[in-house]
């Protein structure tokens, strides 16, 4: 908006699909919202309870700067536990969501113009939180032909002397990819080689159908140059509990706390109480809720590859499907707002996630498998979807 009273920065309008994605699902009464991954189940009950019981306690002040020590403790434990993980408890920082964890990383480490590589299609707030900390966002494209994996020699082509860190995030969002070890282990090289520092964003690390997720830190001698960002909004259903997770080396945390004190200063400590229960109970709420989400995928899977003009890869993590709709010819916003007018089902276009996000729709699987159901026999009636992409052209 161009005001005078509001900074010139500001002045380009900027907001994007998912901005814009709570309005158009007020467009139709009977609308079947797949845009946004905030999943239709809530909190476990049993890690409702137990924080508010805690809060009855007493727990409703701030907490430590670095978090409430029992979270951080859990924390610790629960990487040594389940990927054999070793961290410090001056490497672990709670944040006020995985957001935030973000941009204070980048804020901690960014001198202005420096460069971050980012894959695309990539989540959306990527670029412009790189920009806020004065970066320069540097996009990597990657391709449905190579399961939207990193290509390391088109990664090294983009790498400068003003090159300061890579994000990765796998399993991954926008695409549903999970990267193989393979993967990991040669993008570690170039990291190493050219001395980069990686951020991986790690949120949706419970979802990984294929194949066994293997966190960035883990692969050797990445720990020193990985931070790792990590949420409890997607793993234990806590999107609005707003509480996620900082690892880094101890230097980097010291920093991204002092620039926490004069943003949010803590995490809420009720959150944080919620986010210690769910770890504690990961081994019992976990398993059915990847499950559940799982079946979703799969089932949406297969009704997409039914389609005239769309279609799909195998799902291979988190929620999302990012369904190729080139064959209709038409543009992927044009896509989604046919599939919006004609069957009342509101999807993200591709480009909300990049410029090579085009040609695709991203739908997320945050509704039963019966509304999912109801939601491809509405676009099974498109015209659209119906003919053959000879009939289109």
């Amino acid at each position: 908006m161009k005001h005078p009273f509001i900074a010139k920065r500001y002045w380009k309008d900027q907001k994007t699909p998912m901005g814009d994605s709570d309005e158009l699902a007020k467009s139709f009464d009977d609308v079947i919202d797949l845009s946004l991954g905030d999943p239709d189940q809530t909190t476990p009950e049993s890690v409702i309870n137990a924080a508010f019981e805690d809060a009855k306690a007493g727990h409703t002040k701030y907490t430590d700067f670095r978090g409430d020590p029992e979270l951080r403790e859990a924390i610790r434990k629960m990487y040594f536990e389940d990927f054999n993980l070793q961290f410090s408890d001056r490497e672990i920082m709670v944040t006020a969501s995985a957001c935030l964890g973000m941009y204070l990383a980048l804020e901690a480490i960014i001198d202005d113009g420096d460069e971050v590589i980012i894959h695309e299609p990539c989540f959306t707030p990527y670029p412009q939180q790189i920009r806020l900390a004065r970066g320069i966002p540097v996009p990597l494209d990657t391709f449905e032909e190579d399961d939207f994996e990193i290509d390391p020699q088109r990664l090294e082509s983009l790498i400068t002397e003003r090159t300061k860190a890579l994000v990765i995030n796998t399993p991954n969002n926008p695409t549903g990819t999970s990267f193989s070890k393979e993967t990991l282990e040669t993008v570690a090289e170039v990291a190493k080689k050219h001395e980069l520092i990686l951020i991986a964003d790690e949120i949706y690390g419970a979802y990984s159908y294929q194949r066994e997720f293997v966190p960035m830190a883990s692969i050797p001698g990445m720990k020193e140059r990985t931070i790792t960002i990590n949420s409890f909004s997607k793993d234990y259903t806590m999107t609005g509990w707003r509480v996620g997770h900082v690892i880094a080396p101890d230097f980097i945390i010291e920093t991204i706390q002092q620039i926490n004190e004069n943003v949010v200063f803590t995490a809420p400590s009720v959150s944080q109480r919620a986010a210690l229960h769910a770890l504690r109970q990961r081994k019992t709420i976990q398993p059915p809720m990847v499950e559940e989400y799982q079946d979703r995928v799969l089932h949406a899977a297969k009704r997409i590859n039914k389609l005239n003009n769309m279609s799909v890869l195998p799902p291979k993590g988190t929620f999302y499907l990012f369904p190729n709709i080139k064959d209709t010819g038409l543009t992927s916003k044009e896509i989604s707002d046919r599939i919006l007018q004609e069957a009342h089902v509101l999807t993200l276009p591709g480009d909300a996630f990049g410029k090579s996000g085009e040609g695709y729709i991203r739908i997320a699987c945050t509704v039963g498998v019966d509304k999912l159901e109801e939601a491809f026999d509405r676009i099974e009636k498109i015209d659209l979807f119906q003919q053959s992409p000879k009939s289109i052209l």
